[in-house]
C-alpha cells in the first residue's frame, strides 16, 4: 500500500505575540492511498469555475472572496461552489490527523522556552499517522510526507527534526523500521499548485474554529469530523495541547 501524507496549518506556531481573537495553532494532515482520485475531483471543480486549473485553493482566499474567489460575491456561484466543495470533502476516501495547540495554555505551562509547537504537532501526527498505517497493514506500507514551505530556515529546521525522528525512532517504533518505509519529507512551495496540500488547508480552518468555540455553528467541520480515526475514542486522530 502506498501513501501519501499532506501537511498544512492554520495559525500562527509562534508565542511571541498570541491573538487573542485565534489562539490555536492547528497543523493539519491529510492522509490518502488513491491520491489521483482526489486530485483529479478538486481539478474538475476548478475547472467548472475558472476553466482551467490554475486556481490554487486557499482557505482564507475562499473565506473572504478574494482573488480569483471574488466570483462568490455571487451568492448563486457561492452556493453552487460550496455544494460541490461539501460533496468532496464528505464523500472522497481520506483520513485526517490534525494537532490542535491552545497557545495561551501552552504559554502558561512552559513560557518561551517550552518546545516549537510546530515541532510538537508535527510529531504527533507523523506517530498517529504511522500506528494507523501499522494497525491496517502491518509492513505492508510506504509512506510519503508533502508539506508546504514556510521559509528556509523554518524548513530546515523541521527537516533536521523529521531526520532525528527517523534516525533514533519514537517511543514505539524502530528507527529501521521508519528508514524502510517512510520517505523523506518533500517541501513544496504553494505557487505549485498541490492539490493535497490544497486539501489540507481547506480543513485546518474550521479544526482550528471547532478548538476555539465548540458551541459555535461550524458546519465544515461537521463534515471533517467524520474524517478523524476513531472520532471520540481514545485513539482519535484529533490532539488537543495541552
Amino acid at each position: 500500500m502506498n501513501y501519501k501524507l499532506f501537511i498544512d496549518e492554520s495559525g500562527d506556531h509562534g508565542l511571541t505575540t498570541i491573538n487573542n481573537e485565534f489562539p490555536v495553532f492547528v497543523l493539519c494532515g491529510m492522509l490518502v492511498e488513491d491520491y489521483e482520485d482526489l486530485r483529479l475531483s478538486i481539478n474538475e471543480i476548478k475547472e467548472h469555475f475558472w476553466h482551467g486549473k490554475k486556481v490554487i485553493f486557499h482557505s482564507r482566499d475562499i473565506r473572504k472572496c478574494e482573488k480569483e474567489f471574488k466570483i462568490l460575491l455571487d451568492l448563486g456561484v457561492k452556493k453552487e461552489f460550496f455544494t460541490k466543495l461539501d460533496k468532496f470533502m464528505s464523500t472522497k476516501d481520506y483520513t485526517l490527523i490534525a494537532s490542535a495547540i491552545d497557545k495561551n495554555e501552552y504559554f502558561k505551562k512552559h513560557g518561551l522556552l517550552g518546545n516549537d509547537v510546530y515541532e510538537i504537532a508535527l510529531s504527533f501526527i507523523f506517530e498517529k499517522c504511522l500506528s494507523i498505517l501499522i494497525k491496517n497493514y502491518g509492513d505492508k506500507f510506504k509512506l510519503e510526507i508533502f508539506i508546504e514551505k514556510r521559509g528556509r530556515k523554518e524548513d530546515q529546521e523541521l527537516s533536521e527534526h523529521f531526520q532525528r525522528i527517523k534516525s533514533r525512532g519514537t517511543a514505539f517504533i524502530e528507527a529501521d523500521f521508519l528508514k524502510e518505509h517512510v520517505s523523506d519529507i518533500v517541501f513544496n512551495d504553494k505557487k505549485e499548485n498541490i492539490n493535497g496540500l490544497q486539501i489540507s488547508d481547506l480543513a485546518a480552518y474550521p479544526i482550528a474554529r471547532y478548538i476555539i468555540d465548540k458551541d459555535r455553528a461550524n458546519p465544515a467541520f461537521e463534515i471533517l469530523k467524520e474524517k478523524f480515526y476513531h472520532w471520540d475514542e481514545k485513539d482519535c486522530s484529533l490532539m488537543v495541547y495541552p
